[in-house]
């Protein structure tokens, strides 16, 4: 059973401090976030259902530091045993009343907990569907800022894009779940080696690159960029992955990806006040995962885009990626804070990668991360059909 990564818990003074804040200045935050969020959303014509959650994640995101996010949250592993349990409890339950669908069946013989620890001994994969008897697979990075375990939200977004549509297709898919050590106990480029590590572990129990996607969300698409640079430029600090001759990985995924630690696109001052994520917030997150710095700088420098490949020539540092890649699918909100960066991150491949097909999306209702909300909704909203159909294009 993989270990519910929880190290550094907060000590009593601190835990009296956070609710102390979460009683008197934490409640005019969360009230501010609600006018900002809402009421730009409004002002700008968008449906504002999401816009409540946009300001919820926003409050949490800005006034609460990593360890206190952490406090408050069930780890990864245990949201995810927690899911499971729920899910096949809810199946089980329409099948014993008569209200059954085929979904329903399908969740009962395939939806069972599966984890495995791989070699660091930290990290994890959480088995969404049946591996053993999978054709087509799907490795997963959930987003969070590297600070946030994963929501159930990322748990349905699974189960209703790649779960469903293999069952649709009369297949199974099955979905690793990357449980990584989240900042700030570990920094760059410690996901990074995790990630890599869980890639070489699916294709060590055989799974064939050209059954494969990989991706997430966020953090979680700044991790899939981070492994399409390692494919390329093998980082010296994680696995080298090794593809069978002639072979290449279906397809990566990038929902709302964090792609560049600058804070001053434009897309960042259009939407500071409408989205989850501000210049603020995203110059917290930037520190707590890379830390002073000087590791990033330096590579940076040197014109290499492991950590951050929109802030160098990313069009250069992705030349190639063809060799080792079918396609590549950035979905992007125009109304979130990362709109430019996730643009120059697809149209870099693009630009010198004919061999990739690349899909550039760009919703004008969505702020960041819809498909994570609309899965905390249960819902087969827009965003999760959209992921649908693509996954469907990739493996039928």
């Amino acid at each position: 059973m993989a270990r519910a990564l929880r190290k550094n818990p907060l000590r009593l003074w601190e835990r009296l401090y956070l609710l102390a804040h979460l009683l008197t200045i934490d409640v005019a935050h969360l009230a501010l976030n609600l006018v900002l969020c809402v009421g730009h959303a409004a002002l700008r014509g968008i449906p504002i259902r999401h816009y409540f959650r946009v300001a919820y994640n926003r409050f949490l995101l800005g006034c609460l530091s990593p360890r206190e996010i952490q406090h408050l949250s069930p780890s990864t592993a245990t949201i995810y045993r927690n899911w499971i349990a729920s899910t096949r409890s809810a199946a089980q339950a329409r099948f014993d009343a008569g209200h059954a669908t085929p979904d329903d069946q399908y969740i009962l013989d395939y939806l069972h907990p599966n984890e495995e620890v791989l070699s660091d001994g930290e990290s994890s994969i959480l088995w969404v569907g049946d591996r053993r008897r999978a054709s087509k697979f799907v490795l997963f990075f959930h987003g969070g800022g590297y600070s946030a375990p994963m929501q159930i939200g990322h748990l349905e977004w699974c189960l209703r894009s790649y779960i469903q549509a293999g069952r649709r297709q009369g297949q199974y898919v099955a979905v690793a779940v990357l449980q990584y050590t989240l900042a700030p106990e570990a920094r760059y480029p410690v996901q990074l080696t995790q990630a890599a590590d869980a890639l070489a572990y699916l294709l060590k129990l055989g799974v064939r690159p050209r059954d494969l996607v990989i991706g997430g969300d966020s953090a979680g698409g700044n991790l899939a960029a981070q492994i399409m640079s390692h494919l390329l430029h093998p980082h010296p600090d994680a696995k080298e992955i090794e593809l069978p001759t002639g072979e290449r990985i279906a397809g990566v995924f990038a929902v709302s990806p964090w792609v560049s630690a600058r804070t001053n696109d434009r897309s960042m001052s259009d939407n500071a006040l409408i989205d989850m994520l501000s210049p603020v917030i995203m110059e917290k997150a930037n520190h707590e995962l890379l830390g002073n710095h000087d590791k990033y700088n330096a590579e940076k420098k040197r014109g290499q885009g492991w950590a951050m490949p929109a802030d160098v020539n990313t069009a250069a540092w992705y030349k190639g990626l063809g060799n080792f890649l079918e396609r590549v699918y950035v979905t992007v909100g125009t109304q979130e804070v990362f709109r430019d960066q996730s643009i120059v991150l697809a149209e870099g491949i693009r630009r010198t990668n004919p061999d990739i097909e690349v899909v550039l999306e760009e919703m004008y209702d969505e702020a960041h991360d819809f498909i994570l909300l609309e899965g905390g909704r249960k819902e087969d909203g827009d965003a999760t059909r959209r992921m649908r159909r693509w996954v469907e294009g990739v493996f039928w």
